[in-house]
């Protein structure tokens, strides 16, 4: 079955929605082929009402709707939704992951998602940079909400120093006090002098307006649909940026819940999870060897494994 979260967010209109869902879908496809998971790729959005709603009956009929659709797809957390909204889901259909630990579920994949990129992005700065640890490594985040703050835990632990930027400067400040990060602005964030710039927020932060203002030498991060358009991972590559495809480094939160499905085991779930570290490590020395990007790399890899099914 397919398998992806649900994204509860403000939409100008319907199509924006509707892309915004496709996009996210493929991306699950990919991730899941890559991550040596035997799921479809699957993702909703629920577009988040201007003005009051009750959000519990309003997740209690998207319940309904993944019920109907009777375990074909699986749904779980996302931008906008949280542990409360999946345990409202699981209270009308089984299909459902990321629920309470208490109900049986595995909880926030945030941590899982950020122990990944924390991995892949050990391998970028040991095939970039020679650097057999993160410590004294300068890591820019952008967003530090649920996967963004689990990422500074990841990144503080190794003795990396961080500077974030977040649209709510609340979480920056958390970050500054819990992690001793450095705040920059939204727009500054992206011409930090840096060893890592990871994007964190939501995607195409890889555009034509930022990629010519990046100071950094490898980019990876958590956030869905970083490039804009494909053709941004050439620019990068032509400026020698190391980058590490979004869904081979941030797939550590799927691994999670898709272990929730066969019966929930947080050591097995960890262990799959830093083997990202081997896939993001494989990608950028085959992209080296092919002199090509680590994003076309990564697609081959998903497209061989599909062909076979």
């Amino acid at each position: 079955p397919a398998l992806g979260g649900c994204r509860f967010i403000e939409y100008d209109n319907e199509t924006d929605a509707l892309v915004d869902a496709l996009r996210l879908a493929r991306g699950m496809t990919y991730k899941a082929a890559l991550a040596g998971l035997n799921h479809g790729g699957g993702k909703s959005v629920i577009i988040r009402p201007r003005t009051g709603f009750n959000r519990t009956n309003l997740f209690r009929a998207f319940g309904k709707f993944i019920g109907d659709l009777r375990g074909r797809y699986i749904t779980a957390e996302d931008s906008g939704t949280s542990i409360e909204d999946m345990d409202v889901v699981r209270s009308v259909t089984e299909h459902v992951t990321g629920v309470d630990p208490a109900r049986g579920g595995s909880g926030d994949p945030s941590p899982f998602t950020a122990l990944g990129v924390r991995r892949g992005i050990e391998a970028c700065v040991r095939f970039a940079l020679g650097r057999q640890s993160l410590d004294g490594i300068h890591v820019s985040v952008q967003g530090v909400g649920h996967v963004g703050y689990h990422l500074c835990r990841e990144l503080h632990a190794a003795g990396a120093q961080l500077t974030v930027a977040d649209v709510d400067p609340l979480k920056s400040e958390r970050a500054q006090r819990e992690f001793g990060a450095s705040i920059a602005t939204l727009d500054e964030i992206f011409s930090i002098e840096c060893d890592v710039f990871a994007p964190c927020a939501l995607g195409s932060a890889l555009n034509r307006t930022t990629v010519p203002q990046l100071r950094a030498k490898i980019v990876a991060g958590a956030a869905n649909n970083q490039l804009a358009v494909p053709t941004i991972g050439e620019d990068l590559r032509q400026r020698g940026i190391l980058y590490a495809p979004d869904y081979a480094i941030n797939a550590g939160g799927l691994v999670n819940v898709a272990q929730e499905v066969i019966g929930y085991d947080a050591d097995k779930a960890r262990a799959r999870t830093m083997k990202i570290y081997d896939t993001i490590y494989e990608i950028a020395e085959r992209a080296q060897k092919a002199e090509t990007r680590t994003d076309i790399v990564a697609n081959k890899i998903v497209e061989e494994r599909l062909a076979k099914l």
